[in-house]
């Protein structure tokens, strides 16, 4: 082969090269405008992604990404929520790992009769995964804080109650733990209410109409064969085995339930704290001595000492805590039976031994739920005889 022959072979080579580069290059900057610096897509209402799913609004906004409503011109127009995640590669997996989940349910629940959020269908958009769900209401979270805060009424909290803990016994029976079980991931299908006066407050507060409710996020749920993160659990809602790193399994949601109802029922958070040694420190006000052989076990022996917690109460977090925390009893709000029924339900979900803790299998089965169960013999007994 001749100088000018390995001349123009060489000059191709090169060509070819740089064309790739520039292939890459228009690539990335294709990403680059497509997407902002922390992973987000850029979008705006009108936009349609996969020439279906016609962008309306925001919902709202996370670590993962952001939740937006939408017509899905696949289902005839229909509203939908879709959760697009950061084109970034660990969110990228765990919205895969996600996934998986969702579909678990959507195998084991077909008729969505379990109160879990429906995944309608997922796909990569862009390296943006995206799935689409049924497009739900304000979580009780955000209905609490737009009613200042105002607690949810005993019957209302029986009812929602009844539909978590029978939502949680579901991926509990299923081999899941959700991990992450907080008001913000329970959200009503419709939040419309009516206007009530409230006598003792002097002022009107929002009664919400429908009580139906959806669990949602399944971005940390994890099956019971897979690795357990040490830390689970948004703060104000971890177990005590989670903070002394005790290993952890069903019984935790639990725990968080116990939570959840405590906030629904005085319209705070229980555990109002950062801090893990404030935590269990706030957890003794309220539920006695944490047990010595969950002492003994734990991994956290700097927060002890001979035995016992590690706790100045003569001290500015010590003083907060006494001020801000109390027995668990010292919260009722009456003396009703069906109160008592309730704080007997939380004392049981906020036992301290996850083995001794209450099973949503036995919570359901608890006094506190019986007019729920009433009412079911009453309504099909009823229907009966309308038939009949």
């Amino acid at each position: 082969m001749g100088k000018t022959e390995l001349y123009s072979l060489y000059k191709g080579f090169l060509d070819c090269i740089c064309l790739c580069l520039s292939r890459g290059n228009d690539e990335a900057a294709a990403v680059n405008e497509r997407d902002t610096e922390n992973g987000h897509l850029i979008y705006k209402s009108g936009d349609i992604l996969e020439d279906r799913y016609e962008i309306v609004d925001t919902l709202g906004e996370g670590t993962f990404g952001k939740v937006v409503q939408c017509l899905d011109h696949g289902r005839g127009g229909s509203q939908v929520a879709l959760k697009i995640i950061k084109n970034l590669e660990k969110y990228r997996e765990a919205a895969k790992l996600e996934v998986n989940v969702l579909e678990k349910i959507s195998e084991k629940d077909p008729h969505n009769k379990h109160h879990c959020v429906q995944m309608l269908d997922w796909f990569n958009y862009y390296g943006h995964v995206c799935i689409s769900f049924e497009l739900l209401s304000l979580s009780t979270f955000d209905f609490l804080k737009a009613n200042n805060f105002l607690p949810y009424p005993i019957n209302q909290i029986r009812r929602m109650a009844h539909q978590i803990c029978h939502a949680v016994r579901f991926l509990h029976d299923n081999k899941l733990t959700h991990t992450d079980l907080k008001p913000e991931n329970i959200l009503f299908v419709n939040s419309d209410y009516s206007l009530v006066y409230n006598a003792e407050k002097k002022c009107n507060e929002r009664r919400i109409n429908d009580t139906t409710v959806r669990l949602v996020d399944f971005g940390s749920a994890t099956f019971d064969h897979e690795h357990h993160s040490a830390v689970i659990s948004t703060r104000h809602y971890r177990a005590p085995e989670v903070i002394l790193e005790l290993g952890w399994s069903h019984p935790c949601d639990v725990w968080s339930i116990g939570c959840i109802l405590f906030e629904y029922y005085e319209g705070f958070t229980l555990f109002q704290t950062h801090d893990n040694k404030e935590h269990l420190a706030m957890m003794e006000r309220i539920q006695g001595p944490i047990p010595q052989r969950m002492i003994q076990r734990s991994r956290k022996q700097r927060y002890f000492h001979r035995g016992r917690l590690d706790w100045n109460e003569c001290s500015k977090a010590g003083r907060y805590v006494k001020a801000k925390c109390k027995p668990l009893r010292k919260y009722l709000l009456s003396h009703g039976t069906e109160h008592h029924q309730f704080f007997d339900l939380l004392e049981r979900m906020l036992e301290y031994e996850p083995s001794k803790r209450i099973s949503l299998s036995s919570a359901l089965r608890h006094p506190f739920f019986l007019p729920l169960d009433y009412m079911a013999r009453h309504y099909f007994s009823g229907q009966c005889v309308l038939l009949c």
